[in-house]
């Protein structure tokens, strides 16, 4: 415990020189208006600023990456908030109670959460990160297919309550996001599959964000629209204000969601180390069991202070998290992560074990930079909260437009292909269609973020075990978590059936 102190204080020397703090401040800026551009995100902004990292030593390069993608986590919350379109897929679940929260006129309070849950996911996670990086990584190698399904068929047992009471309407709402994430070509046999007639704009698949901010983009923009007509055109969002009182009064509020704010950082950043698996799946868990735990479940989807928090602060810790397989074991545990690999080989650093042994001023400078970047992304994007606002004030007749060609960029830059604007567009009425008719959204976007990752991992797990099921029973780690899925998984049929009994039973006693 002493040397590791020693070494992170030795960290901080490097992370703190002026050259490095000049770029954790620059990368957090930068980071948190690329994630609030719709359709860019992480991967994105580090892929596009990658070159630049030329300019300064390998240390200073990855310091700097490394802080846009932690101002870029923190930012991905702001356009989920203010105008409903999630600026990446690990911002989705924050649109379900962030943008209610704004449209009642607490874009203040919603967007202080954000930045304090994830502030605080960022900090847990680097915590954890610092002292138990190498057992956790070693736990990490154990998680092989049949570990990643049990994780993703739990993802999908927090979230069956997220359609409230109605389970057949949840239920249909995932299998249709399940459909949809199997179009495209067949990740064993290579053959296409419901390309709908042969349309070759389905066979790269439907892409995540499309989906998203066709149904929370455009579809929320047609349902304001609505809102508006009804109540003669006066702005829904011409409430929200922003003074010092209510920034500290919103303070003092999130005191009362520390337990979910742990559970969320803690949740993330165990998904985060896991190969592949990244902040979205992470932060979809965090909001299903914050709901499952919360006092007033019924408030989720309404702009509950909960449903921002989980999220935000899981993939705050996911983030963290998916930089220990990288940097332990040489794995990028996410799409970000990757890329900053690949920047790691191009400057001659060989991510693995003997990475912390051979080069830990770099190791160690890049730990002590994420505290000083967890802490400036606080500070900046508490500081850009009154700009925030003021776009809120703005009339929606210009809102709208501007919310439109934002969904139309953010759905042609992840493929630049028009054909997913066409479908954003339709997803978009769709989801418009769906709330009149009171089918909830969330089940069909997570079912297709979650379904891509679940199918392979099924299908492999079932040909190491030779089709037999019981590979996912007899494993030290899959088992437990299946055992807990199937439990979380029936739970709601059985409290259908158990509140028809109960209604039957004083009938039955009348008679």
């Amino acid at each position: 415990m002493g040397e590791i102190v020693g070494l992170l204080f030795d960290g901080f020397a490097v992370a703190l020189q002026p050259q490095n703090l000049g770029l954790i401040v620059i990368g957090c800026t930068v980071g948190l208006f690329i994630g609030a551009m719709p359709g860019l995100g992480s991967v994105n902004g580090v892929a596009i600023l990658l070159p630049l990292t030329y300019l300064v030593p390998p240390t200073g390069a990855v310091i700097f990456l490394a802080a846009i993608y932690y101002g870029a986590m923190y930012g991905g919350a702001i356009s989920s908030i203010m105008l409903g379109i999630p600026g990446a897929s690990t911002a989705v679940a924050t649109t379900f109670d962030g943008r209610p929260l704004a449209k009642k006129g607490f874009a203040d309070k919603a967007l202080t959460a954000a930045a304090v849950a994830s502030f605080v996911g960022g900090t847990i996670s680097v915590l954890l990160f610092t002292f138990f990086a190498p057992p956790l990584a070693h736990v990490a190698l154990f998680f092989g297919a049949p570990e990643e399904f049990a994780l993703m068929l739990l993802a999908f047992a927090t979230f069956i309550g997220l359609g409230g009471d109605d389970l057949w309407k949840t239920l249909f709402s995932i299998c249709i996001g399940l459909v949809l994430s199997a179009v495209g070509l067949d990740i064993m046999s290579g053959e296409p599959r419901l390309i709908f007639g042969g349309v070759t704009g389905f066979m790269h698949g439907i892409n995540f964000l499309v989906l998203a901010i066709g149904i929370y983009g455009i579809g929320e923009m047609l349902w304001t629209i609505e809102e508006n007509a009804r109540v003669g055109g006066k702005s829904m969002l011409s409430e929200a204000t922003i003074t010092v009182k209510r920034i500290k009064d919103n303070l003092v509020q999130l005191l009362g969601t520390w337990k979910t704010m742990v559970m969320g950082s803690v949740l993330g950043y165990f998904v985060g180390i896991l190969p592949a698996a990244g902040a979205t799946p992470g932060s979809l868990m965090a909001y299903g069991f914050a709901k499952q735990i919360s006092k007033d479940p019924d408030e989720f989807g309404k702009g509950a202070v909960e449903g921002v928090v989980a999220p935000e602060a899981a993939n705050n810790a996911a983030s963290t998290g998916s930089m220990l397989p990288m940097l332990t074991l040489g794995i990028p545990g996410s799409p970000t992560t990757a890329i900053l690999l690949g920047g790691m080989v191009l400057w001659g650093l060989e991510p693995g074990p003997r990475l912390f042994i051979d080069q830990k001023d770099f190791v160690w400078g890049l730990i002590a930079s994420l505290y000083a970047a967890n802490l400036f992304a606080l500070i900046i994007n508490i500081a850009f909260i009154p700009a925030f606002i003021a776009v809120l004030k703005l009339p929606f007749s210009i809102l709208a437009p501007v919310i439109f060609v934002l969904c139309l960029i953010g759905g042609y830059v992840p493929t630049q292909d028009m054909h997913d604007v066409w479908l954003m567009i339709v997803f978009g009425i769709v989801g418009y269609l769906m709330r009149k008719l009171d089918y909830p959204l969330a089940p069909a976007v997570l079912a297709i973020v979650l379904g891509p990752l679940a199918e392979p991992a099924l299908r492999q797990s079932l040909l190491i075990g030779d089709g037999s099921f019981a590979i996912f029973f007899n494993r030290i780690y899959s088992g437990p978590i299946m055992v807990a899925a199937l439990i979380l998984l029936f739970l709601p049929l059985f409290k259908v059936i158990y509140d028809r009994m109960k209604r039957k039973t004083p009938e039955a006693q009348d008679v």
